[in-house]
């Protein structure tokens, strides 16, 4: 039997893979400290749980209109103007589930057989995914860590064609932690503009940005940067309600008709429950938000500073998200058992079968000389399992 060649050629999600072998090990009563998780190990704040429950006790548990109940549009219409300076109406807006659906959800708007998109590596697992999914193409365009993973103007116009049709842009960045200041998004949107290309500005890790520095939105620069791009965000990683499956993308209404339009096939609605829980989230007091954001600071400066000392290893400092992208070039090539590590993979497996700690190996984000450890995790395994890693790298 002939099965889907497009859905046999999508690789899986090893950072999902990772974390669920952690979480089976962990289930067997092994003591295993996971640096794989990308949620926030913080419960999601009362004052939303209690919306839920309000909302389960009223009987808003019916289906709703497939973009998203005007309550949620209308509060996150209001969270743009007030936090990105940025104005739509709720005809702007869908809601999904979970932000991972809005991305499906615009590539299968935007993109036809063929059409090219940028993406720049290190990504996100998903994303090259999701354009293959949309018979799209991924187009990886190096960074280099010396430059904080960022684009430069020379490798974006090597990287366009006369069949590219849009750009991924990140910041806060996953698996990296880089921010974009105005300066460099304005190269972006310039390029964008001259090329005629749509920019998807995935901005979920927005709240969690650790310096000085306010979160820039691409759509605010300009005009025509506002008319191209379109705005991913959510509630999981702010709120800490990853489980909760809310995400929303605001751009032009054309494009936005055209993902709701597929979703309403797909999905329908994202979940009503969980919608009337984020228009608290949204609305409702920020202190757990801005308290979750304290201590991931404190986190992010103790393993950077940690991971720095461990001989053989390196990282640079990230503003955002809550992840640190650790070099282990200098561990390549070394031995374990008699077993050369030749690959991030290896690097990964070999680390969870002798100290059973659980890192992301780099090749799942298009760099095999880098493993992704988050530290949305508690200072205490954070400790022990940086202590872990120091030791194997020690016995190599």
């Amino acid at each position: 039997m002939i099965l889907s060649r497009k859905a046999e050629e999508i690789a899986p999600s090893l950072t999902l893979e990772i974390t669920a072998k952690a979480k089976k090990m962990k289930a067997e009563g092994i003591d295993v400290v996971g640096f794989g998780a990308g949620e926030p190990d913080f419960n999601t704040p009362v004052n939303i749980q209690e919306a839920a429950i309000k909302a389960i006790k009223e009987g808003k548990t019916k289906y709703t209109a497939t973009p998203g109940i005007a309550e949620l549009k209308d509060a996150i219409v209001n969270k743009f103007k007030n936090d990105n300076g940025l104005n739509y109406d709720a005809s702007q807006i869908i809601v999904s589930t979970g932000a991972k659906q809005c991305l499906a959800n615009v590539f299968g708007a935007i993109l036809n057989p063929g059409d090219e998109v940028i993406i720049p590596v290190p990504y996100w697992v998903s994303y090259p995914e999701l354009v293959k999914l949309a018979d799209g193409k991924p187009v990886f365009v190096e960074t280099k860590e010396d430059n904080s993973f960022k684009y430069t103007i020379e490798n974006l116009e090597g990287s366009v064609t006369d069949k590219t049709k849009a750009i991924i842009l990140n910041s806060p960045n996953n698996p990296t932690g880089t921010v974009y200041n105005k300066e460099e998004l304005q190269t972006i949107a310039d390029f964008a503009k001259k090329h005629d290309l749509i920019i998807v500005s995935d901005e979920i890790y927005e709240k969690l940005i650790y310096s000085n520095d306010k979160h820039v939105s691409i759509a605010n620069l300009s005009e025509d940067a506002y008319k191209r791009t379109i705005v991913i965000n959510g509630v999981s990683k702010a709120y800490a309600m990853t489980g909760w499956r809310i995400g929303y993308a605001a751009g032009d209404k054309k494009i936005i008709k055209l993902m709701t339009n597929i979703q309403s096939h797909m999905t329908s609605n994202p979940n009503s429950i969980a919608q009337y829980a984020s228009v608290e989230a949204l609305v409702g007091d920020q202190k757990d938000v801005e308290a979750m954001i304290v201590e991931f600071k404190k986190r992010r400066d103790f393993m950077v500073e940690r991971v720095n000392k461990i001989n053989g290893l390196s990282c640079i400092k990230p503003e955002g998200a809550f992840y640190v992208m650790v070099n282990i070039s200098k561990i390549l090539g070394k031995e374990v058992d008699g077993k050369v590590i030749k690959s991030s993979l290896e690097f990964a497996s070999i680390l969870l079968e002798k100290e059973k700690v659980a890192a992301v190996p780099g090749v799942a984000f298009g760099v095999d000389e880098f493993v992704r450890l988050s530290y949305a995790t508690s200072m205490e395994n954070i400790i022990k399992g940086l202590d872990r890693i120091d030791n194997f790298v020690k016995n190599l």
